[in-house]
């Protein structure tokens, strides 16, 4: 099997690439960080990749709406050559500013023809959220998760709240899987602020599309991709050497819970492409 090869996107104010990047290359990928321009000049760079990333940070300093000018050029310039590289079966994770990017592009959740119809805007407590939150997945047809999985993650934004225009557009995310993960506590249990970080629609942390080959999540699994990142695991360790307690950031391999992104559509990638 040839290598995954991964292409990182790098855009003014994007500040997450290289986390990426390694996380990747942890998974046992080739990453490489392009910036947006040079793929507008030559779209076939897109090509000799499987897995496009669009990572976390602040593009263009978020001015107008976080996100909202690399959605642009992505819209304007890039929109049909993702299309094509999602319709041939590669894969597509955005993270954080990423996630932000392709719910703006219309890429995720689903194509609206009257317009967009899911956003990501403020937080409800109206500050820069900075916390470790809980996932639950949702879906099963998403190729980046582990079914049944809870895992734990950092956030770190400011406009993480996923709103929908209407109430059937929110029924549609939930009965048609497109909801990847969502925010609950160490039980599992969905519940306010903090446990919601944001007061994201039914909980919302992430979407995924119809064909489950594309993710975007707000809280940054880049960001745990080694055991001692996580910020109890000192004391973790000390109550369970095997790592196996139930708020245990890792599986009893060690394995942490960021990593499992990566791994999955490493693995994915290298068996379907």
């Amino acid at each position: 099997m040839s290598q995954i090869r991964a292409i990182v996107l790098r855009a003014a104010g994007i500040n997450c690439d290289l986390e990426t990047q390694h996380a990747f290359e942890l998974a046992g990928a080739e990453a490489d960080r392009v910036h947006i321009n040079r793929i507008i000049e030559d779209k076939s760079l897109l090509d000799g990749y499987q897995i496009l990333v669009v990572p976390g940070g602040f593009s263009y300093g978020d001015d107008v709406a976080a996100g909202k000018i690399l959605a642009n050029q992505i819209k304007h310039h890039l929109y049909e050559q993702v299309r094509k590289f999602i319709d041939a079966g590669k894969l597509v994770l955005g993270i954080c500013n990423g996630f932000q990017v392709l719910v703006k592009t219309g890429i995720l959740p689903f194509p609206d023809t009257s317009g967009q119809a899911v956003t990501v805007t403020y937080n409800d407590s109206n500050k820069f959220e900075d916390r470790w939150v809980y996932l639950a997945p949702v879906t099963e047809r998403c190729v980046f998760i582990e079914k049944g999985r809870q895992i734990y993650l950092p956030i770190a934004h400011g406009e993480g709240k996923v709103v929908t225009k209407d109430q059937p557009t929110l029924e549609k995310l939930q009965s048609g899987g497109f909801v990847a993960f969502k925010y609950v506590d160490e039980n599992g249990n969905e519940g306010g602020y903090p446990v919601n970080p944001n007061g994201s629609m039914a909980s919302i942390a992430g979407l995924t599309d119809s064909t489950g080959r594309v993710l975007g999540l707000m809280p940054h699994p880049e960001r745990h991709v080694r055991f001692t990142q996580h910020p109890r695991w000192t004391r973790l360790q000390a109550q369970d050497t095997s790592h196996k307690s139930q708020d245990a950031p890792s599986t009893s391999s060690g394995q942490a819970d960021g990593i499992t992104i990566f791994n999955n559509a490493v693995k994915y990638a290298g068996a379907n492409l």
